[in-house]
């Protein structure tokens, strides 16, 4: 009866709930679970071409990307979430009380529109690899914060192949408590619990390819200035007023 009146009410829509761990395989085959170095991304060109994806011409990377900035820009410019050109590399920061539900693992409904529309574009402008980031808090158990945001990045990997995304195109990595990008007191914690996806054009020439990574390493300085630069994020007032009560996040994955 219920399953009856939904399907006959306006604005009745089941909540998206990621697929059992047990199928995630399915949905992350071709994912790299590492670093997504320029030697990394020109080893997996050819796999992702043949996945269908398509590479860039050198020349044309500034434009497309500077595109792609801008739909981001138009189409996920909300509270907790930041883009931002890092070199030749979009870095999109998704904090995690602002796409995902505060007392389980689960994506809130907010998020779930959130990551529909970053599939979109990220489908519009797939001449694109993407590496996908989760970070935490300060946690005692290293390998607790190492499972924990390991599976956040995992998640949003599930989605965005939900959604057409190919992922031949993905890297996903846990980092634990590393780069904070504020202060570890109750608002700070919320924020670096956050996930990360770095964008980077997929070029065509593999010495381009390595070129372009040099080049974003030369405008974007060492690790320091980029801790430096996402950190900043967070001073820019884009990240909206934290919820009043503390989330409870629930304990990591095994």
């Amino acid at each position: 009866m219920i399953f009856g009146l939904c399907s006959l009410m306006a604005g009745c829509a089941v909540p998206y709930q990621t697929p059992p761990r047990e199928k995630w395989d399915e949905y992350l085959t071709g994912v790299s679970f590492s670093e997504m170095s320029a030697p990394a991304m020109v080893a997996k060109r050819p796999i992702f071409q043949d996945a269908g994806g398509r590479v860039l011409d050198a020349a044309d990377v500034p434009a497309y990307m500077a595109q792609l900035e801008s739909e981001l820009e138009n189409n996920l410019r909300k509270p907790g979430i930041q883009i931002q050109m890092v070199g030749n590399d979009i870095l999109v920061v998704l904090v995690r009380d602002a796409f995902m539900a505060q007392e389980s693992s689960e994506f809130s409904p907010i998020g779930d529109k959130i990551l529909t529309a970053l599939a979109r574009v990220l489908n519009q402008y797939s001449q694109t690899f993407m590496e996908i980031s989760g970070y935490c808090d300060a946690f005692a158990d290293q390998r607790a914060a190492s499972a924990f945001t390991l599976d956040m990045a995992q998640r949003v990997a599930v989605y965005l192949s939900g959604h057409d995304v190919i992922p031949e195109r993905m890297w996903v990595v846990g980092r634990g408590s590393a780069r904070p990008i504020a202060a570890q007191d109750d608002v700070g914690r919320r924020m670096n619990r956050r996930v990360e996806i770095r964008i980077s054009a997929a070029i065509k020439e593999p010495q381009k390819q390595i070129l372009n990574a040099n080049q974003k390493t030369t405008k974007a300085g060492n690790q320091a200035t980029y801790n430096a630069q996402v950190g900043a994020l967070a001073q820019q007032g884009n990240y909206g007023t934290p919820p009043a009560s503390t989330p409870t996040y629930g304990a990591p994955p095994d």
